[in-house]
């Protein structure tokens, strides 16, 4: 019976041997993940960093180097934790994350131009950029004697 038994086990273990899933899946250790790990937070602490104490004063700056660091910390993520690279899967993970990323990059920018053009030509006009008084009072006067 304990024959059978192992006969069995054995079987199952060779059957998903078979399957391939073992030699083509993610491996990682426990040191691979305390990389990721450290960069994460050196990658979180910078940036926090920089905004906490004002390091950087233009605004514009501040949002490109923060942006910056969000791209790379969002690559260390993918590598370190979810293990992409064009290995796995012969590289289809890799291509439909690019895919992705390309697809929201074109929303997120096609977004913030119809927005930023939407702002341009539909705000109401503010009292700096209005007509001075007057100018008005000037053509009023004109066009009622």
């Amino acid at each position: 019976m304990s024959a059978a038994q192992h006969t069995h086990g054995h079987g199952h273990d060779h059957g998903h041997d078979g399957h391939g899933h073992h030699d083509s899946g993610p491996h990682s250790t426990f040191s691979g993940y305390m990389v990721g790990f450290v960069l994460s937070v050196i990658l979180t602490a910078i940036p926090f960093w920089l905004v906490m104490s004002g390091a950087i004063a233009h605004r514009t700056t501040a949002a490109l180097v923060l942006g910056g660091f969000a791209v790379v910390q969002i690559l260390v993520h993918m590598v370190c934790f979810l293990h992409m690279n064009g290995k796995l899967e012969r590289g289809w993970t890799l291509l439909s994350t690019l895919f992705t990323v390309v697809f929201v990059a074109v929303g997120v920018a096609g977004t913030l131009w119809v927005m930023f053009h939407m702002n341009n030509n539909m705000m109401p006009m503010h009292p700096q950029s209005a007509p001075a008084p007057d100018a008005a009072m000037h053509s009023g006067h004109h066009h009622g004697s």
